[in-house]
């Protein structure tokens, strides 16, 4: 991606695509036609499985009101209290607003990338993610995703795979 392409795109994207891009990641965000504000509506604009989307999901560590980010599959709901028991510090997790998420992230609810946050957030991976060899996550607009492999989210992101979510009927 050159100069002149980047800076055509919204200043979320384009700090996802430096990120990306200083970490030597081959895949550059790409703008969708319609907006991906949810898991499905990325899936179906995409043509992949739901559970191939990497969700971010926000939360608010009320212990020091640090954010929490869960990178989730798509087809998956995250299970607060394994969260907590991971990262809450004896604390419990509490729902992060559009503010709280806007002054954390740098991003809008519905575009909240896995990578190049506002201020560092405790981060897990869902180890549902590796159930897919390629996987799309939000690209720091609800127009913009970007492609990788859920290794990939490990060496962005640095942080661990976990047992984040919520048992799945009959498995």
């Amino acid at each position: 991606m050159c100069g002149a392409e980047l800076t055509s795109l919204p200043e979320g994207v384009q700090r996802v695509a430096r990120a990306l891009s200083d970490k030597g990641h081959p895949h550059p965000p790409v703008m969708l036609d319609d907006a991906a504000r949810t898991a499905q509506q990325a899936a179906d604009a995409l043509g992949i499985e739901l559970g191939q989307i990497a969700k971010s999901i926000i939360f608010r560590r009320k212990s020091d009101d640090m954010a929490v980010l869960v990178i989730t599959s798509g087809d998956r709901r995250v299970d607060e209290k394994k969260v907590e028991a991971l990262v809450g510090n004896g604390g419990k997790l509490g729902r992060a607003d559009a503010d709280f998420v806007k002054s954390r992230t740098g991003y809008s609810i519905g575009g909240v990338s896995p990578v190049a946050h506002a201020q560092p957030p405790v981060t897990l991976i869902d180890r549902e993610l590796f159930r897919f060899e390629e996987i799309w996550a939000a690209a720091g607009h609800p127009h913009g995703v970007f492609r990788l492999r859920p290794h990939d989210l490990e060496r962005l992101t640095g942080a661990p795979v976990a047992d984040v979510v919520q048992q799945v009927e009959g498995s």
